[in-house]
């Protein structure tokens, strides 16, 4: 069903879909699944920090800032797809409750809907799964199991009344559970 938003047609087809997780969880491999889907693009944060922003990441403030500049430049592009009916997938870490309402306020300006993913994982889990990626070498970014603790006292997992639509995973990527809002 296609409709008007501020004289600009959109389509109610399209779906915002975010993951939260923490490092490791599997959200990059969800978003990949995610994307298979017609119609469907998929932005990932980290490809967009190693290209635009190399060597550049050393401490929590640096990516706090970094990041903050991609979701400002990214805001209007991803509303565009979105209100074009193109469903767009997010690997960006929905982790906190400040990153959550900026993804409401995506899907909250087209009137699409939208999914949020998390990924239930323990930290040994996520642990275990980052010293594997950290060997081989594949992901853009090395991060030490300090860096995941400093990272990780700022996860917060995502609640109810925070009104998303919320599917939640087990560490094998599987779903546990889903609850609409």
């Amino acid at each position: 069903m296609n409709r008007e938003i501020n004289g600009v047609a959109c389509c109610n087809t399209a779906v915002l879909h975010m993951v939260c997780g923490k490092i490791a969880s599997g959200k990059s491999s969800i978003t990949a699944r995610l994307a298979t889907a017609p119609r469907t693009v998929l932005l990932s944060e980290d490809e967009w920090m190693a290209c635009l922003y190399p060597d550049e990441i050393h401490t929590l403030s640096d990516y706090v800032s970094r990041t903050a500049r991609i979701r400002t430049l990214l805001t209007g592009h991803i509303q565009s797809l979105l209100a074009a009916g193109t469903s767009v997938v997010l690997d960006f870490p929905f982790n906190t409750v400040a990153v959550r309402k900026w993804g409401a306020s995506l899907f909250q300006a087209v009137g699409c809907a939208h999914r949020l993913h998390y990924l239930d994982v323990s930290d040994e889990i996520c642990k275990s799964r980052l010293k594997a990626r950290n060997l081989s070498g594949t992901h853009p970014f090395q991060t030490s199991d300090a860096q995941f603790d400093q990272i990780t006292r700022y996860f917060v997992p995502p609640a109810n009344t925070e009104g998303f639509n919320l599917i939640i995973y087990d560490a094998t990527g599987t779903v546990r559970s889903q609850a609409a809002s």
